[in-house]
């Protein structure tokens, strides 16, 4: 699992990633993403973002959680974080 947040002071730069992180996992917070992706997809997706946002005045951070710490995390007023189901039955 990957928890990836952010400080964006510019409002369409804010949004735009917003937006785009919606693609990868599921926003906690306001400004706060967990995205059940593997080591090498958050690498990939650092880059990506790398190009949404602006280095000098925007501050966004990648934290790797491995499955098994994920498993001990703890919450008050929400739902345990749970990876989404692998696969959809229609």
């Amino acid at each position: 699992m990957v928890v990836v947040m952010y400080d964006i002071p510019d409002d369409k730069r804010r949004v735009k990633l917003s937006n785009f992180l919606e693609g990868y996992g599921r926003r906690i917070q306001w400004s706060v993403f967990e995205c059940f992706i593997s080591l090498d997809e958050m690498r990939q997706l650092h880059q990506k973002v790398k190009k949404l946002v602006k280095a000098e005045e925007d501050d966004v951070r990648f934290y790797w959680i491995p499955t098994e710490a994920a498993s001990m995390v703890l919450t008050i007023g929400s739902e345990k974080s749970e990876p989404p189901p692998k696969y959809y039955v229609i």
